[in-house]
């Protein structure tokens, strides 16, 4: 089954510093038939004005994936951590029994970015943070895993049985994907358009909900980027 959720259809908020859109229900959106999928909590698209952000705060219990579409976040942690995430590039963080982070954009120009936000398959233990860049040439035409819960991917780590994949596509050209039986996969595309099973349009910052077993063929009506999340 596969249900095309558009971005104008989203809820969101807009903070002035802030304007998201929700696929899921956050904060003061709600929608009980949009409470996740399967253990994917949060898929938020997110503008974050120049030179602002999320000052510090708590999270725990929650494998938190940021995948920057344009600009750059600047993470810091309560583990001493410090790093800057450009566009393309992913970081994770795994907030295990507690850790104090804040995300700010230290650029002159608007910084966006996908937040994704994974329940782990177990609670606790500690947190960690780790960043990756994924040069885009590496993954066109072809899936990349950019975060995983098997140790044998070359991938940053989450603590849930899930793939976070990226991929890019030209026009005209063709990727396919399948979502096995038991799993569920939510495809956003970053920018571009493409068809899916050549019915289903989808254009930038427009969403899929797949419940497997479906097998997927992506094609690029305009060079498009994807960004793939398949879990149990």
């Amino acid at each position: 089954m596969i249900e095309r959720r558009g971005f104008s259809e989203l809820g969101g908020a807009d903070h002035g510093w802030l304007k998201a859109r929700h696929h899921f229900s956050f904060a003061n959106y709600y929608d009980p038939q949009r409470m996740g999928w399967g253990p994917i909590r949060v898929w938020n698209d997110d503008e974050i004005a120049p030179n602002s952000g999320f000052p510090p705060h708590p999270h725990a219990d929650m494998e938190i994936i940021t995948y920057v579409r344009e600009g750059a976040i600047t993470h810091q942690d309560s583990m001493g951590n410090k790093g800057r995430t450009e566009a393309g590039d992913v970081q994770v963080m795994s907030a295990g029994r507690g850790v104090q982070h804040s995300e700010w954009n230290a650029e002159d120009d608007e910084t966006t970015l996908f937040q994704i936000w994974i329940e782990p398959a177990e609670a606790g233990g500690a947190p960690g943070w780790g960043a990756r860049k994924f040069p885009k040439a590496d993954r066109s035409g072809t899936w990349a895993t950019l975060a995983s819960g098997d140790k044998a991917d070359d991938a940053l780590p989450i603590r849930q049985d899930a793939k976070v994949l990226g991929a890019t596509v030209k026009a005209g050209e063709t990727l396919e994907y399948s979502v096995t039986a038991g799993r569920h996969g939510y495809l956003v595309l970053a920018t571009g358009s493409v068809d899916i099973n050549r019915t289903d349009r989808l254009n930038a910052r427009d969403g899929v909900a797949i419940t497997g077993p479906e097998k997927i063929t992506i094609t690029g009506v305009s060079d498009a980027e994807i960004v793939l999340v398949d879990t149990i």
